[in-house]
This record gives structure tokens, C-alpha cells and sequence, in this order.
């Protein structure tokens, strides 16, 4: 975005902040570029491995070398996923902290706001600038890295260590949901600055609100959309799922009701424990893989109507307290 083609609110935000913005910039294209080029090097590794002909499953007399060097080069790039995920995760949080810290908090603490109210941009607008701008480069930014990360995820499928969907760091670097938790974090930050006006406590209030909202929407991820459910016979075998996730298992009985995973775990003769409890079958309830996009589309849009709801209530104080 060039401050060039900016006016003014908008443009005195991306100037003042400039160099931050490059900095973040950099470490975005540091970072994707590190995914890519660790993806070469796995891939290389693949090739390399395929041309000696050994095998991870059946390792003979001679291969034992290959066979390491090839196990710990797919581990790394395992682990730089984990971590990128982890980083995609925090990045929120530091949206936040930034908004509520430097770029609104520190103006209203020190009172460097007022210049720009005394030259005819109203509360309003200002604060809509500060918004805007962050919200934009946030949306931008966070789509681009989610991409980045879903494509180096798919390829890690194919690995002796592929992380699953469900798994936290990989749920919340993919798909629409950073988007999300990134724009709530930046509302949550206006919000901060604007009630407290007070940088270190606004920018502690915001990430202590944002832990919040993760450990809650963790707890009830799994409810947001229909779970759903195999009720193979006792007989047939018990399989669990392919990728699924959230998977409660149990007995039940032919009228459906639903007996519990422990409900003979102390039983010296189980067949006999659960003919005496009428159970026929079993249950299974799990997200397949195929939920991935519900769950976060839902997820998403909780997240959206939170962050809306955040920036309304900071525009409305600030209306009020300099209207």
C-alpha cells in the first residue's frame, strides 16, 4: 500500500508507522520464503532417497544411513511446520498489542491525538484511519501466509510425519479463521486503547482478552458444527476413523441409548457385561476431514461478529467521551 496514494488520515497512519509495516513485511517474506526453501531441500531429500532404492518400512543390511538422513530431514520440516503454526497462532496477538500499544494507545496516553483533531478530522475518522489501515494490511498479509501454509501442510501430508487437520497449530494457521482471530485482535486492541488510554495496560488487557477467546472457542470448536456418527455392530469390528477428529467411543444399545466407554471397564467378562446391559452396537462420533472448511467458516464468522461488535463499542466511547 503507498502512502502516496493515500489521503489523509490513512496516509499520516502509514507514514508514521512505516517502518514497521517494512519490518513486518520482511519477516513475512522471510518466513515464507524459509517454508519454501525447506520444502526444496525435503523434496531434493525424496528424490535422493527414491534413487537408492531403500525403504523406510523394510530397511536391509547398507541402507540404514539413507534411511536416517532421509527420517531427519522430513522431521525438520515437520517441526518448521509446528512452529509455523505456533507463529501463525501468536501473530494475532501481536496485531493486537500493536494496535492497542503504539498505534492508538500511546497517542491518546500522551495526547499527540489532538493535533491531528485540531486539523478538522473529527474522533471518528481518526479512529476509522487507524482501523482501516491495520485492517486492511492484516487481511492481506494473514490470507496470503494461511495460503502459504495450507500448500506446505499439503505437501507434509505425503511425509512419515504428517501433521493431522485438527491438530491447534495447524487448524489455526489454515483456512479463514487467521483472518479472524487477527481482525478480532486488532478491534480488541482499539477497544483497549480507547477504554484505558493507558499503553501498557491496554496492550495486557488485549492479549489477556485474546487467551481468552482461544481457550474458549478450543472448548467449544467441536460443537460448531454436527458431529458425525458410525454405529457399527459389535461383531463387525471396531475402526476408528480415518483424519478424524474429536472421536467419543461407546456402547449402545438397540433402543440408541448410549452406555459409555467405561461402563464394563472393570468387567472380568465384558461380552457378558454388555449383553447385560443390552448393548448391540457401537458409536462412534467424529469430524471427519471433509468438516474442516464448516467448522471454520462458523468459527470465522463468530469471530467476525465479535470483532464487529468490538470496533462498534470502541467508536460509541469515543464518540461519547469527545463527541
Amino acid at each position: 500500500m503507498s502512502a502516496l496514494a493515500l489521503r489523509g488520515p490513512a496516509r499520516v497512519v502509514v507514514l508514521q508507522h512505516r517502518r514497521v509495516l517494512w519490518t513486518v513485511g520482511a519477516l513475512a517474506l522471510v518466513g515464507i520464503a524459509l517454508v519454501g526453501v525447506a520444502w526444496w531441500v525435503t523434496s531434493a531429500a525424496a528424490t535422493t532417497f527414491a534413487g537408492t532404492g531403500c525403504s523406510v518400512r523394510h530397511t536391509v543390511h547398507g541402507c540404514g544411513i539413507a534411511v536416517r538422513h532421509f527420517l531427519s530431514v522430513e522431521l525438520y520440516f515437520s517441526r518448521l511446520l509446528a512452529y509455523a503454526g505456533v507463529a501463525m497462532m501468536i501473530l494475532p496477538a501481536v496485531i493486537g498489542l500493536f494496535v492497542a500499544g503504539p498505534m492508538i494507545g500511546r497517542e491518546l496516553e500522551d495526547g499527540t491525538y489532538r493535533l491531528s483533531w485540531s486539523q478538522s478530522v473529527t474522533p471518528t475518522r481518526w479512529l476509522a484511519a487507524k482501523l482501516a489501515v491495520p485492517a486492511v494490511l492484516t487481511v492481506a498479509g494473514v490470507s496470503v501466509l494461511s495460503a502459504v501454509y495450507a500448500w506446505a501442510w499439503s505437501r507434509g501430508r505425503g511425509t512419515n510425519y504428517p501433521a493431522q487437520w485438527f491438530e491447534r497449530e495447524v487448524y489455526g494457521a489454515m483456512g479463514p479463521a487467521p483472518v479472524g482471530y487477527a481482525l478480532l485482535c486488532l478491534a480488541l486492541g482499539a477497544l483497549a486503547a480507547v477504554l484505558i488510554r493507558r499503553t501498557l495496560p491496554a496492550m495486557a488487557v488485549t492479549a489477556v482478552a485474546y487467551a481468552a477467546v482461544v481457550v474458549v472457542m478450543n472448548a467449544v470448536r467441536s460443537g460448531l458444527w454436527p458431529m458425525r456418527t458410525d454405529t457399527p455392530a459389535l461383531g463387525a469390528g471396531l475402526r476408528y476413523p480415518s483424519a478424524a477428529s474429536d472421536v467419543a467411543v461407546g456402547w449402545m444399545t438397540a433402543d440408541g441409548t448410549r452406555l459409555g466407554d467405561t461402563t464394563c471397564i472393570d468387567a472380568t467378562d465384558v461380552d457378558a457385561c454388555m449383553a447385560r446391559h443390552g448393548a448391540t452396537s457401537w458409536y462412534i462420533d467424529y469430524h471427519p476431514a471433509s468438516h474442516f472448511w464448516p467448522l471454520q467458516l462458523v468459527e470465522t464468522g463468530i469471530l467476525l461478529v465479535l470483532a464487529a461488535a468490538a470496533a462498534a463499542v470502541a467508536f460509541r466511547v469515543l464518540r461519547r467521551s469527545h463527541g
